[in-house]
């Protein structure tokens, strides 16, 4: 990071990387992962070069817009989750989370999975909690004690997986979140 980098942005400057990441979120919703810099820096009401000056790529960009998305659904989410009274109802509360995002952010992942640029960085407080949820919840006998830490990220995957299958804001894929839940919940019956 240089220096200019690491000075705070004067307002004007915030505002502008602000106005940029909401636009790159709306504009890669509507017109899809390869949705131009262009109608992003249009949308935002700056020029190209403003955008260019503070994301030197479109990777930069995306990355960036992901990480206010995280920061401002997934991370409270998770936050959430851990103070539930049950921690099955805070896994299932997490994995729902997880999935809206996915849903909703779906176009800007897949330009940042076509990128290269989707690492399991962006994942690790969101596998972190789901694996502390897990073991509490096999702790308390409300999830099974077959489920290993490695199954939640692979199942969230499946589920990731589903929302291709679906019309864009759609929320069918809640029904299989809710059967998934159902398969690591220990049956009451």
């Amino acid at each position: 990071m240089t220096a200019v980098e690491d000075r705070p942005l004067r307002a004007d400057a915030a505002r502008n990387v602000e106005r940029i990441l909401r636009a790159a979120r709306d504009v890669y919703g509507e017109l899809g992962p390869d949705a131009p810099v262009e109608a992003i820096a249009r949308r935002a009401g700056v020029g190209e070069r403003t955008l260019y000056r503070r994301f030197p790529t479109k990777v930069d960009l995306v990355l960036a817009a992901l990480d206010q998305s995280i920061a401002e659904d997934l991370t409270p989410a998770i936050d959430k989750a851990r103070r539930a009274d049950d921690p099955l109802r805070g896994l299932t509360q997490l994995i729902e989370a997880a999935i809206a995002l996915g849903a909703r952010e779906h176009n800007l992942l897949t330009a940042a999975r076509r990128a290269g640029s989707l690492s399991s960085d962006i994942s690790a407080s969101l596998n972190e909690a789901l694996g502390d949820l897990m073991l509490e919840g096999q702790r308390m006998g409300r999830v099974r004690a077959d489920l290993v830490a490695d199954d939640l990220p692979r199942l969230i995957a499946m589920l990731f997986g589903v929302l291709s299958t679906m019309d864009p804001g759609s929320d069918g894929w809640r029904r299989y979140v809710a059967l998934m839940v159902d398969a690591i919940a220990v049956n009451e019956r």
